[in-house]
């Protein structure tokens, strides 16, 4: 009779592929780096530069590019130094998802009223100060995974929630399909998200519920820089209208 397979201090055994502990989250892992990598290729080629939520988007996909750099890292090789800068990379990916939907949503970037340039400041200063205050307790207090992840989860949920107004409210105005974009990628995350509460042993030695995560952020990473182009194309005509 076979013996089950079980975990250690709460992981399950892989196969190593030279060298790598977990090598279906770090190809998958490399497939999100690449998403984002050509949505900044798109974000550039389709958005004039002096359009003011350019920036935003770059700096979205320079975020995202990170984290997932970090996130190969880990799997590679799991170590403290590896573990911390994961986590701390994911948690900056994320803010950073927070902190630019209101920017685009309620549009802090224009300088009029005059009260928006106030509320960016403010908005930045509080997401700056509030990554700090995450990274240092974690580093200097504790070291708490329930913690991070009910952080993550909170900012996570705030930002999904803020993205389906926004395209409700869009797709009511607009009539136009891709103005449901939004809704709809969360929709998706949130069921990619649902994979990892599967925790199974590895398929194989090589594919479990957390590579599967990885593999399920892909389409919608690729979907969402599409959605900030047809985006800025809409908001572009709507100015020149103005004009």
């Amino acid at each position: 009779m076979l013996n089950p397979v079980v975990q250690y201090h709460g992981k399950w055994p892989f196969y190593r592929f030279l060298g790598i502990q977990e090598p279906c989250s770090v190809l998958f892992s490399l497939f999100n780096f690449l998403a984002h990598q050509h949505g900044i290729k798109k974000i550039r080629e389709s958005i004039p530069r002096d359009y003011p939520l350019r920036y935003y988007y770059i700096l979205l996909g320079t975020f995202g590019m990170a984290s997932w750099v970090f996130s190969m890292v880990f799997h590679t090789r799991d170590f403290g130094v590896t573990e911390k800068a994961d986590y701390f990379a994911a948690g900056a990916s994320v803010l950073y998802g927070l902190y630019y939907a209101p920017i685009r949503i309620f549009r802090l970037d224009q300088q009029t009223p005059p009260i928006k340039p106030t509320l960016l400041r403010w908005w930045t200063i509080l997401c700056i100060a509030a990554y700090m205050a995450h990274v240092s307790y974690l580093t200097l207090w504790r070291w708490d995974y329930t913690y991070n992840m009910a952080a993550n989860v909170a900012v996570g949920i705030i930002q999904n929630v803020l993205w389906s107004w926004f395209s409700i409210t869009r797709y009511r105005r607009l009539k136009k399909p891709w103005a449901a974009w939004p809704g709809l990628i969360v929709a998706w995350i949130v069921v990619a998200m649902s994979l990892e509460l599967l925790d199974f042993p590895p398929i194989g030695g090589l594919l479990d519920a957390h590579s599967l995560w990885h593999l399920g952020t892909v389409g919608p990473t690729i979907w969402w820089y599409n959605f900030l182009v047809r985006d800025t194309q809409e908001d572009m005509v709507g100015e020149r209208l103005k004009a």
